[in-house]
């Protein structure tokens, strides 16, 4: 029997039908290692992905209240300073910090004891109660605030302190921490601690959120190792510790000293992969059953065919819809000759599809105007929304800056934290100062534009790297003077790269070809030069496929230089009694250019305010300074120039006052520059060569 078995099985390996599929089944089981190997591999891989980017995102969300609570106490540091002489008053200080931000739930200005002879102990305490504000104090029997935590230790270290957190028993029973900062007067003596309370309930949901497996859990540890959160049960079952091994990711949250894990238990990622083995041995022991699935499939498919068509066809009307939208988000209200006397602007845009990922900008904010252009990585769908968002992030930005590189480094630090598809944007900001024609660019990748005016020429343009690579990356700043008749022409790669059908480029040489033939023209004009270089590539390329986005800006500066009529000028020290002499002199100016009392006296209220806030704070306290007051007038308007060389500082982006609220509403500071906005024409800030210097316009003509 057992050679008869032998003979059997010996015939059976000789057909080559079996052979084959014993090597189909030593393939199949050799595939199989292979995938369980990196299933095994990919499976961790996903986990530490998983963990690390919801830690991050939880820090940053941790972070954003850290920030605010931070910034409200910090930004509240000089008027509390400002008010210790004046002990009542502290409490519209921290009624200010919660009322102003919503992270915030109580704070207080606690003296130290003794600084007020009068006030052994005083802390006036404002917090949020059923929704009102309600004043309060904590200098009482049963609460000794000077051995609190919070008071102690920012006391004994001298800067900014997150205690340790506690349960606030006369407020709930809820998890609460502090942060709180020194405050030395003006003679540097320790005087008060300012704080601002922050409820933890917060912070309970978000690490209850970061569930990135059913049984994993968050765990967030204070700097002397005080759980803060550790939740009891996850999707409904109860916490298990010591059910075999776990894997455990760690993040530090900054400042705080908090420490933030997520714990994952290995039999959570790795629980399923046995099960996928036994169904891959299964499915190898169909394999034969499987070639006729595949067949029947394929009937099938010709059904999905269709299907897909009918879904191509109904993308094709969302990509017509997105492509709107998109082309609506572009600015559309180009300065005209008749609308300005110092600028003209045109732009078009093209997309290769029905959505693209060129972009372009501007607006114009304090006489200046600030633009920009880009070029998105890819095409398509996702190169518009990452267009969409750069475009937001830039008017986000620029809003509350002015340099170029600032706004760029800005713009590149939040774009490359958030972009996870390792896409980037090719980016030109410029601000062009339109009272002086100082144009301020940074160039990040982006074509050098061209300069037309009384030749062509190329922008000098620093090598940066573009937006959305590495967040650290310091972008440079460069500057130019622009002359009046001088046009600034962007444009993206799509121009000089577009083919005809032989798949021969456009190339620098054409851009500069058609420039040359505009300047000779006089057609440099923003609107006609873009018409002409759209009509030369269109002749270029013919019924060529159009391969990239086509995007095309030109900036024409249109300043005309009028005669000096008068020109007076003041040198005053940084000292608040010198004001009569700034008065005199205002005066003496207004008088020249005939402006009336009421005139005069709006004018001298502005050029005070303006002054004074220099005096104040451009140089330290106890330091000396100058201040230069310049006054020049043509036929047309006078202009008051403040110079100083201290403290870099632009108050032109400062948010305006909000002048209908009532007066203890209204947050702190910020009116004297309102006042000025008011009186003026015009404000513009510039720092140049180290000095700070703002420019104020008032018109003497109606003819402008």
């Amino acid at each position: 029997m057992a050679k008869k078995s032998k003979i059997k099985l010996k015939d059976v390996l000789k057909k080559p039908s079996v052979m084959l599929v014993i090597v189909a089944a030593l393939t199949l089981e050799a595939t199989s290692f292979i995938q369980y190997y990196y299933s095994f591999k990919g499976l961790r891989q996903e986990a530490v992905m998983r963990a690390e980017g919801q830690l991050e995102t939880t820090r940053v969300s941790i972070m954003d209240v850290v920030n605010q609570a931070e910034a409200a106490v910090r930004n509240s540091v000089w008027i509390a300073r400002w008010c210790l002489d004046y002990p009542d008053s502290l409490q519209v200080v921290a009624r200010r910090v919660v009322e102003d931000n919503p992270v915030v739930v109580g704070s207080t200005v606690a003296l130290v004891p003794g600084y007020h002879p009068t006030d052994s102990l005083f802390a006036p305490y404002v917090c949020r109660e059923d929704g009102k504000l309600v004043t309060k104090t904590l200098a009482t029997s049963e609460y000794d605030y000077p051995s609190q935590e919070w008071f102690a230790k920012t006391i004994d270290i001298g800067k900014g302190y997150w205690s340790e957190p506690y349960i606030d028993e006369g407020g709930g029973n809820i998890l609460m921490t502090t942060f709180s900062v020194p405050i030395k007067d003006y003679k540097g003596r320790k005087a008060a601690v300012l704080t601002a309370d922050v409820s933890l309930e917060w912070l309970s949901h978000l690490v209850n959120d970061m569930q990135v497996y059913d049984n994993a859990y968050g765990v967030v540890l204070s700097r002397m190792g005080k759980v803060m959160v550790a939740p009891e049960t996850i999707g409904g079952k109860g916490v298990k510790r010591d059910t075999g091994k776990v894997q455990e990711f760690v993040s530090m949250v900054e400042r705080t000293g908090w420490k933030m894990s997520i714990v994952i238990p290995e039999k959570e990622i790795y629980g399923g992969l046995r099960k996928i083995a036994l169904l891959v041995l299964l499915f190898q022991l169909m394999g034969i059953g499987l070639l006729v699935y595949i067949l029947r499939s394929a009937a099938r498919n010709q059904l999905k065919y269709s299907i897909i068509n009918e879904k191509k066809a109904a993308m094709d009307s969302e990509l017509h819809i997105a492509s709107a939208i998109q082309m609506g988000m572009l600015p559309t209200n180009f300065p005209t000759s008749e609308e300005r006397d110092d600028v003209l602007l045109y732009a078009s845009l093209n997309p290769a599809k029905d959505v693209g990922g060129d972009l372009f900008d501007f607006y114009i904010r304090d006489e200046k105007l600030f633009f920009c252009i880009g070029d998105v990585s890819g095409k398509g769908v996702p190169a518009s929304l990452f267009m969409a968002v750069t475009r937001s992030i830039f008017r986000t930005v620029s809003a509350r800056e002015s340099m170029p590189d600032r706004i760029v480094t800005t713009m590149n630090k939040t774009m490359a934290e958030m972009n996870k598809s390792c896409m980037f944007v090719t980016l030109f900001v410029g601000v062009l100062d339109l009272p002086t024609g100082r144009l301020h660019y940074c160039n990040a990748g982006h074509d050098a534009p061209l300069l037309i005016g009384a030749g062509v020429g190329t922008l000098p343009c620093d090598s940066n790297i573009p937006v959305g690579f590495r967040p650290t990356w310091k972008y440079t700043l460069q500057e130019v003077q622009v002359f009046t008749g001088t046009t600034i022409f962007l444009f993206t790669d799509g121009l000089t790269e577009a083919e005809d059908n032989d798949h021969e480029q456009f190339l620098m040489e054409r851009v500069n070809k058609v420039a040359a033939q505009a300047l000779a023209k006089q057609q440099q004009e923003p609107q006609k030069l873009v018409a002409l270089m759209t009509d030369a590539v269109h002749q270029f390329v013919g019924d060529a496929e159009q391969s990239d986005d086509l995007t095309m800006m030109a900036i024409q500066y249109t300043k005309q230089q009028r005669d000096v009529r008068m020109h007076k000028s003041l040198v005053l020290p940084n000292d608040i009694q010198e004001v009569p002499r700034l008065a005199a002199f205002v005066d003496e100016v207004c008088e020249a250019v005939g402006f009336d009392e009421m005139t005069t006296m709006q004018m001298n209220l502005a050029i005070e305010e303006a002054v004074v806030n220099v005096m104040n704070y451009a140089y330290p306290p106890g330091s000396h300074g100058d201040v230069k007051i310049e006054a020049q007038s043509n036929d047309v308007r006078l202009k008051f120039t403040i110079i100083d060389s201290g403290t870099p500082f632009d108050p032109t982006v400062q948010a305006d006052v909000d002048i209908t609220l009532p007066a203890e509403e209204r947050p702190i500071g910020g009116l004297g520059i309102h006042i000025v906005r008011q009186i003026m024409d015009s404000i513009n800030y510039e720092r140049v060569n180290g000095f700070n210097v703002l420019t104020l316009r008032k018109k003497i003509s109606k003819n402008d």
